[in-house]
């Protein structure tokens, strides 16, 4: 399993939401949290959560 962390713009492409759908699908707690990195306002994604979540989204 990859250990990979994903920013913004590449969770936009994997997924094909915008930002305001991915923050508003967080807030709903249907989507993965994002992790704080370095810097106060640098955030990312585990790859693993990323497509756990496109792949169930594809069985639904």
């Amino acid at each position: 399993m990859s250990c990979k962390i994903l920013r913004l713009r590449e969770v936009k492409e994997i997924t094909g939401l915008s930002r305001s759908t991915i923050y508003l699908e967080i807030a709903k707690g249907k989507f993965p949290k994002q992790i704080q990195l370095t810097g106060a306002r640098s955030v990312g994604w585990h790859e693993s959560a990323i497509i756990q979540w496109v792949e169930s989204r594809q069985q639904a």
